[in-house]
């Protein structure tokens, strides 16, 4: 077990007065077995006219904020007190083969429980989650004939962290994933958008997990890429299993493709969505504004 307090500030300035604003916050981590929220605030400036806690179709916890006040500047501060525990992960070979997963997910008429409704959501095309034959076959010489299912989606992380390169200059969210693909280039969230869709292209859902990592590892253990800022990776469903992989009743397991690891205590878990456009830490419309300069600055540190 490890706790961390973890503090996410977001600053906009704009060159012209926003008169008016709505945001949408994910900035507080998702309750799960394996992680417990043991306080949270919100530091807002200027303070909204409105907000309100909820929770999104994926069962993420957020906040809409309203601003009806002039503004050239907002800031942003969430400051999460967590506990993180580590998850026991189920043996790879034990997973059924990777076809009979794809022949579980379609749809062949007959009723539908719960769980599988609610998984293949994710196995459908997204804003940045692509369904194309190119990313199918970047990973058919991991997927072979037979190969369990979790073995096989293991060997795709680690063919995209050896033949990537992690570069922040490379890309920015609106880069088209082939264009990473080709270019062998980009950031955490190009290396989840790729491998998710790499799975979904062979009929696998997948959804996408954004969090956080830890600034300042472990004496003895090297620094993880995608340190102070929000983090992302992957997380493929396997409804073969015997035993829930997170000890919640769900089936799903992840994979940290920039890093090539699975994710532990030092990964804290925001949410998930389909892409990263459902988990955004903070997105919003504005009215006016002109340009506008953003900086955000992450900071996980143990306790």
């Amino acid at each position: 077990m490890a706790r961390y307090r973890i503090t996410h500030d977001t600053d906009y300035h704009y060159s012209a007065p926003v008169p008016h604003s709505q945001q949408l916050l994910h900035l507080q981590p998702r309750p799960l077995a394996y992680q417990h929220i043991l306080s949270q605030q919100l530091h807002i400036t200027p303070p909204p006219t409105r907000e309100t806690a909820d929770w999104d179709f994926f069962g993420n916890p957020c906040t809409h904020l309203e601003f009806t006040q002039p503004h050239l500047r907002l800031s942003v501060s969430a400051e999460t007190h967590i506990e993180v525990m580590s998850r026991q992960w189920p043996e790879f070979a034990a997973s059924a083969p990777w076809e009979q997963v794809v022949e579980h997910c379609r749809y062949t008429g007959d009723p539908l429980g719960d769980e599988l409704l609610a998984a293949l959501v994710f196995r459908q095309e997204s804003p940045f989650g692509r369904i194309k034959h190119l990313f199918a076959d970047f990973a058919a010489d991991c997927f072979l004939t037979g190969r369990p299912l979790l073995e096989a989606t293991n060997a795709l992380m680690l063919k995209i962290h050896s033949e990537f390169t992690f570069d922040a200059e490379a890309t920015q969210i609106a880069t088209p994933l082939a264009q990473v693909l080709e270019e062998r280039r980009g950031v955490c969230q190009d290396f989840a958008h790729l491998m998710m869709s790499c799975l979904r292209s062979l009929g696998l859902p997948a959804r996408y997990v954004s969090g956080y990592l830890l600034t300042e590892p472990p004496p003895g253990q090297e620094r993880l890429i995608g340190a102070d800022a929000s983090h992302a990776w992957v997380s493929v469903y396997c409804p073969a299993l015997t035993t829930p992989a997170d000890g919640a009743g769900e089936r799903w397991v992840d994979f940290d493709p920039t890093n090539a690891v699975l994710p532990g205590e030092q990964h804290i878990t925001l949410g998930w969505g389909r892409d990263f456009s459902d988990v955004s830490p903070l997105r919003g419309v504005i009215l006016g504004g002109g340009a506008h300069e953003l900086v955000v600055r992450v900071t996980v540190m143990p306790e």
